[in-house]
């Protein structure tokens, strides 16, 4: 299995996209009010910060995944218990988001249907793409969709323009001030900081030296998007509405008419929506399956995909509904996942892996 260069890079922004458009607006409009744009430029400065620490610690193991280099670097106990913590992490954000899908595609389009017939037909259709082609697969996945999501992206964006009102944009800053921004910002850099998981995808690659700046690329793009949806979405609703909007990127594609003959684009939100979801489920599926394999040392790694694709249907069953999701991001992910799976331990993997080649160099070691 082997990705390209440009697999990475549309990975990074498919996996991205969908959910930071869908799920984060509200909740940094609420914080950041007016100055949304302020906050999303600072999640996106470091999340592309933290995708550049994360693909150069990769880089100093070439072709071993997180849960072999967290044990040579860590040693056996402690490398295993850091790889339990991502586990945990890949494993609760599957069954969340499965779950958060069928609840937004009941409430959407099909209101009479119970959620297990939409767990089992994505469940089917990750397992299906894990099992045939692997990573690979995925990434081939990324390189189709990554456009047509690009592409709707700035359709949506263009139409939108006739309904903004700059008014929307005042006060800057006088009325938040920097903590309200940063707390606003949270929320984003949570979502960019998934980016981590290059720490899994870089042993993949079939050339190194492009792994940085592809996914680098990746996600400044992903945040660019958002950072102008959210843009949007303020300049026509304004920042009271939006924020007791649930969904407000979707109101806003609703609320758009040109000519009064373009309408009814709301299809479009939910197919970048569904597209960005399936990259983003098949790919931690993907981490959980193989992930698990390698650290219960499994020679066939898709021996796991059964277990997985039980398990998380049994997950999304016992998880709440979607007003759970805005809660599950103010807790354990901007709380405990960001600070720490995003941050803290790429960051420890980098620097201990740096002083123990220095000291191999000078022979200490």
């Amino acid at each position: 299995m082997k990705l390209s260069g440009l697999q990475i890079f549309w990975l990074m922004f498919t996996f991205e996209t969908g959910n930071m458009i869908l799920l984060t607006v509200s909740p940094v409009i609420e914080d950041a009010k007016q100055d949304v744009w302020i906050a999303y430029l600072i999640a996106s400065l470091l999340g592309v910060l933290i995708v550049y620490i994360a693909s150069k610690t990769a880089l100093l193991h070439p072709k071993q995944t997180l849960v072999q280099f967290s044990k040579s670097v860590f040693g056996k106990w402690i490398g295993t218990f850091v790889v339990l913590i991502y586990l945990v992490q890949w494993y609760s954000v599957v069954g969340n988001i499965l779950r958060e899908f069928a609840d937004f595609t009941i409430t959407i389009l099909l209101p009479l249907t119970p959620p297990w017939p939409l767990f089992i037909t994505m469940l089917l259709l990750m397992i299906y793409v894990t099992f045939i082609g692997g990573i690979e697969g995925i990434g081939r996945c990324s390189e189709v969709f990554g456009p047509i999501i690009l592409f709707s992206v700035i359709i949506l964006v263009i139409f939108s323009l006739k309904d903004v009102e700059t008014i929307n944009l005042m006060p800057v800053y006088i009325d938040t001030g920097f903590f309200s921004i940063w707390k606003g910002a949270l929320t984003p850099l949570a979502f960019l900081g998934e980016s981590v998981i290059i720490l899994m995808l870089a042993s993949f690659t079939d050339n190194p030296r492009n792994v940085v700046k592809s996914a680098v690329s990746g996600i400044a793009l992903a945040a660019i998007s958002a950072t102008l949806v959210g843009l949007c979405v303020l300049l026509v609703f304004g920042p009271d509405i939006s924020a007791k909007l649930r969904h407000p990127t979707f109101d806003v594609v609703s609320y758009l008419s040109i000519m009064d003959f373009i309408q009814n684009l709301e299809i479009i939100a939910v197919l970048v929506w569904i597209l960005s979801v399936f990259i983003k489920l098949s790919l931690y599926f993907f981490l959980s399956c193989y992930g698990t394999a390698q650290l219960f040392k499994m020679k066939d790694w898709r021996k796991m995909i059964w277990f997985c694709g039980i398990f998380f249907f049994i997950l999304a069953q016992f998880f709440p509904d979607t007003s759970y999701t805005l809660g599950y991001m103010k807790t354990y992910w901007t709380q405990y996942a960001l600070p720490i799976n995003m941050v803290g331990i790429p960051i420890l993997l980098w620097i201990v892996t740096k002083v123990r080649k220095k000291m191999k160099v000078s022979g200490t070691m």
